[in-house]
C-alpha cells in the first residue's frame, strides 16, 4: 500500500520557522512536491524535488524562505520553511508522481493527508 504521511506542522508566530516531513511507503516516486491549501482558496504548488537529485522547483512566492530536501534513505522529503507570515497559514500536502518536475497538482499521483501549519501575528 503506498502511503505519504506529512508531520510536523503546528502553531507559530510569524518571522519563525518550521520544517515539514513527508515519508512515503510502498513505493518511491521520481518527484515529490509539496503543495498547500488556504481556507477559501485554491491549492497551490509550493515546491518539488527529483528523487535522483538536480534542482528543486519552487513557487516564485516562496523562493528564497522555503527549501525542499530529500533523504533517498528514509524516503523523506522535508520543506523548511523560514521567516514564516500568517499569509502562509495552510495544509500542507506532499505528492508523489513519475516523470518530470512539474508545478501541476493534476500531474501528481499520490497525496497525503496533509498537515496544518498556522503562522499567528
Amino acid at each position: 500500500q503506498v502511503q505519504l504521511v506529512e508531520s510536523g506542522g503546528g502553531l507559530v508566530q510569524a518571522g519563525g520557522s518550521l520544517r515539514l516531513s513527508c515519508a512515503a511507503s510502498g513505493r518511491t516516486f521520481s518527484v515529490m512536491g509539496w503543495f498547500r491549501q488556504a481556507p477559501g482558496k485554491e491549492r497551490e504548488f509550493v515546491a518539488a524535488i527529483w528523487w535522483l537529485g538536480g534542482n528543486p522547483l519552487y513557487a516564485d512566492s516562496l523562493k528564497g524562505r522555503f527549501t525542499v530536501s530529500r533523504d533517498n534513505a528514509k524516503n523523506t522529503v522535508y520543506l523548511q520553511m523560514n521567516s514564516l507570515k500568517p499569509e502562509d497559514t495552510a495544509v500542507y500536502y506532499c505528492a508523489g508522481k513519475t516523470g518530470r518536475l512539474t508545478t501541476l497538482a493534476s500531474a501528481y499521483d499520490y497525496w497525503g493527508r496533509g498537515t496544518q501549519v498556522t503562522v499567528s501575528s
